[in-house]
């Protein structure tokens, strides 16, 4: 049986660095998954425990702190190079989770608006956490945009968790299954 090399030698690879994404970036994407995981659980289950909790007001509270932050990490990813996939990531792959992350940052934006356009035509003020009022969109019950987005409010939502779902099946897989640097990139 061959000897493992004690040291490094010419012939040896030296090891890649571990590329991560930076501090802020890592920051705004565990804030948001845990805002937007308790904003899927509130807006799919939140009926269920109506009589122990009114979480409605959270919800609508957190996914207006949800939109804005995702203003700030569009921001920061448009103005920071993401760090590089593996050289051995396929190139379809890189497409597929291009494609996953274009679709997490339109649904950061749509899913929040279109509850803030039909909230605003409710009579209860939208409040952060009522700490401060937030303002309302000039909008009236018989407009045909409120309805709309209730809707799109709702289908989209669920488009949201079943990406967050892949996501994280995703990740999980290339950590365990693969075991490849990609979950440790943004650890």
């Amino acid at each position: 049986m061959p000897e493992k090399p004690t040291k490094m030698d010419s012939s040896t690879p030296a090891p890649s660095p571990e590329v991560r994404y930076n501090s802020v970036a890592r920051a705004l994407h565990w804030f948001l998954a845990v805002l937007i995981l308790f904003n899927l659980f509130t807006g799919i289950f939140g009926e269920s425990f109506e009589k122990i909790w009114v979480s409605m007001p959270a919800h609508k509270a957190t996914g207006l702190m949800i939109l804005v932050l995702s203003f700030a990490r569009l921001g920061w990813r448009l103005t920071h190079v993401p760090p590089p996939y593996p050289f051995d990531f396929q190139p379809a792959l890189r497409r597929f989770a291009g494609f996953t992350h274009a679709a997490f940052y339109i649904l950061m934006i749509a899913v929040p608006v279109t509850g803030w356009i039909f909230s605003s035509a409710e009579k209860w003020p939208l409040s952060i956490y009522g700490l401060f009022d937030w303002p309302k969109l000039p909008l009236t019950k018989a407009m045909p945009v409120v309805d709309a987005a209730h809707t799109a409010h709702v289908v989209l939502g669920y488009g949201f968790g079943a990406l967050a779902v892949l996501h994280i099946g995703a990740a999980l897989f290339h950590h365990f299954e693969l075991k490849d640097t990609m979950l440790r990139r943004m650890l």
